[in-house]
C-alpha cells in the first residue's frame, strides 16, 4: 500500500535532498577529470571571464560556443552528463524560459512577423531577444556549476580570499553550509517525532502551539551550538581570519590552462568584432 505524504513532509525531503546533492558536489570534485586539477584560483579567474563574456557577448554563436564548451568541460571532468544537465536546467533556467517567453510575440517585441499564435505575431526580434536571455542564463548557470561541482568547498571559500573578498563573509558561507544541513535534519527528525507520537488527527490549534514549542526549542539549540562552535575554534587557536593546511601551488598545467583561456576568449571577441562591422 503506497504512503501518502504531506506538504509538509514533502517539503522538509526535498530540501534535504537539495543539500545532499551538495555533498555530492564534493564527491565529484574529488574525481580526477581536468578541472579538478587545477589550481582552484586560476579556475576561478578563468570561469569568471568566461561568465563575463557570456553576460556581455551580443552573438548568439559566442553562446554556443561558450555553452559547448561548458558541456565539454563537464566531460573532460568526469562529470555525469545527465547530473550536469538536472543541475542546470531546473529551476533557474525554467524559470527563465517563462519569463523570455512574452517578449516573442508582438506586443512587447514589434518586429518582422515570422509566425502567428493565437492571434498573436511572433517576432523575429522576439525569438532573438529571448534566445539572448534564455543563452545568458543557462551559460551563465553551466559555468557556476563546473565551478562548484570541481572545486570543494574550502578551496572554494580559500580561493575568494584569494581575490580580496572579506573574510566574515567567506567565514558565514563556510559555517552556514556545513550546519545547515544539520539542523535540516534536526527538523526532519522532530516532524517524524511529533508524527509518530500523535499520528495525523491533531487539532489545528494544538498543531500550532507544538509548532511554536519547537521552533523555540531549535532556536535555543542553535544558539547553543553557536556559541559552542565558537569555543572550540577559539581553542584551537582561531582569530579571526580561516586557515587551512592545503596550500595552492600553480604549476605548468594551471599556465597552459591559462593561456588557452585567453586565447580563446580573445578569439571570441575578435571574431565578433569583425562580424560587427
Amino acid at each position: 500500500m503506497k504512503v501518502r505524504t504531506g506538504f509538509i513532509e514533502r517539503s522538509i525531503g526535498g530540501t534535504l535532498a537539495f543539500f545532499r546533492q551538495a555533498i555530492y558536489a564534493d564527491e565529484t570534485a574529488s574525481l580526477p577529470g581536468l578541472l579538478q586539477s587545477l589550481d582552484p584560483r586560476v579556475k576561478a579567474a578563468t570561469l569568471l571571464a568566461f561568465l563575463l563574456l557570456a553576460l556581455f557577448t551580443r552573438s548568439l554563436t559566442t553562446l554556443g560556443v561558450l555553452y559547448l564548451l561548458c558541456l565539454t568541460l563537464a566531460a573532460l571532468s568526469k562529470i555525469p552528463l545527465r547530473s550536469f544537465l538536472l543541475r542546470t536546467w531546473l529551476f533557474i533556467p525554467l524559470f527563465s524560459l517563462f519569463i523570455a517567453l512574452p517578449a516573442l510575440f508582438s506586443s512587447v517585441s514589434p518586429g518582422r512577423a515570422v509566425a502567428s499564435l493565437g492571434g498573436l505575431s511572433v517576432t523575429e526580434q522576439g525569438l532573438r531577444a529571448a534566445a539572448f536571455f534564455i543563452g545568458r542564463v543557462i551559460t551563465s548557470v553551466s559555468l557556476t556549476v563546473l565551478l562548484s561541482m570541481t572545486t570543494r568547498h574550502f578551496e572554494l571559500l580559500k580561493a575568494l580570499r584569494a581575490f580580496g573578498v572579506p573574510s566574515v563573509f567567506v567565514m558565514v558561507l563556510s559555517i552556514s553550509y556545513r550546519y545547515i544541513y544539520l539542523f535540516v535534519g534536526i527538523v526532519e527528525d522532530t516532524y517524524r517525532a511529533i508524527k509518530s507520537r500523535v499520528g495525523s488527527g491533531m487539532h489545528y490549534r494544538k498543531g500550532q502551539r507544538v509548532v511554536t514549542w519547537n521552533m523555540a526549542c531549535l532556536w535555543k539549540r542553535s544558539y547553543q551550538l553557536n556559541e559552542q562552535v565558537y569555543h572550540a575554534m577559539l581553542a584551537r587557536g582561531f582569530r579571526g581570519e580561516p586557515v587551512s593546511l592545503d596550500h595552492f601551488r600553480t604549476g605548468l598545467p594551471d599556465w597552459l590552462w591559462l593561456g588557452g583561456c585567453a586565447t580563446t576568449i580573445l578569439l571570441l571577441v575578435y571574431v565578433e568584432l569583425m562580424n560587427g562591422k
